[in-house]
């Protein structure tokens, strides 16, 4: 039988350990962070939650996603979305370099100031809960995670990017929309969806709908096959459904 291999008192045995997985309940741990302690995702209960991972302070990829992800904050909060992120470091070494983001200036970004917390995970017990640390990649640092969680505390997406490339935030933003569009109005978004554009329809799960929908009654329906159907839900409508739901869990 293959032994794993620790050293130092130190098991550095990540692939023994469960990854999370979507429709998982988010791990649960509590660390010290940029903004104070946290106890994670009990202090989040009936919020969404963006948790992401960057490979170590002062790199120069990681600097450009702070800046957007501190540019695009209002958006998220709108989205009852906080954001929360998390890196093999200490607070010192988190302090230090979000000061130094302030006397950068890129695209048309200038004195940004660092607001959502960032985790002292320096033994790197949150990310190799989390799955964040991949071995062939590099054992001593995270690679680029993205984990939406929804305000029960469920796992809802998770996106992996190597340590090179920086990450689309349209895309994330995208992508936290059609999670809140799915469940708000009981449908699904398909490929390239954007808000405005035309929804799916759940498919008919018995003979009698699936002969009804064949059909097509009813006309607010573009049915293109029986398995197949969109409708249209315009962008309005969308946010200020989820901007209601929004307000209605803040308050729970």
């Amino acid at each position: 039988m293959q032994q794993n291999s620790c050293s130092d008192n130190i098991c550095n045995c990540s692939r023994t350990l469960q990854m999370p997985l979507i429709g998982d309940k988010a791990p649960e741990f509590s660390a010290e962070t940029t903004n104070g302690r946290v106890n994670f995702p009990s202090d989040y209960a009936g919020r969404w939650v963006i948790l992401f991972s960057h490979p170590a302070d002062f790199t120069p990829v990681c600097t450009t996603e702070f800046m957007a992800f501190q540019s695009m904050l209002d958006n998220f909060k709108e989205l009852n979305t906080e954001i929360i992120g998390l890196s093999v470091g200490t607070l010192t070494g988190h302090l230090a370099w979000i000061k130094c983001i302030r006397n950068i200036e890129y695209r048309d970004w200038r004195d940004m100031q660092i607001t959502f917390p960032i985790i002292d995970d320096m033994n790197m017990d949150i990310a190799r809960k989390y799955g964040m640390i991949h071995q062939n990649a590099d054992d001593g640092k995270t690679v680029r995670a993205v984990f939406i969680i929804d305000p029960n505390g469920i796992i809802r997406t998770i996106l992996y990017y190597p340590l090179t490339t920086g990450r689309n935030f349209t895309e994330i933003l995208r992508i936290l929309v059609a999670l809140q569009t799915t469940d708000a109005f009981k449908v699904s978004t398909p490929a390239d969806w954007m808000p405005g554009d035309d929804v799916v329809v759940p498919a008919p799960s018995t003979t009698a709908e699936m002969n009804e929908r064949t059909e097509n009654k009813d006309k607010s329906l573009d049915v293109k096959a029986w398995f197949l159907t969109f409708k249209k839900l315009d962008a309005d409508t969308i946010l200020h459904k989820l901007r209601q739901t929004s307000s209605q869990n803040k308050k729970k």
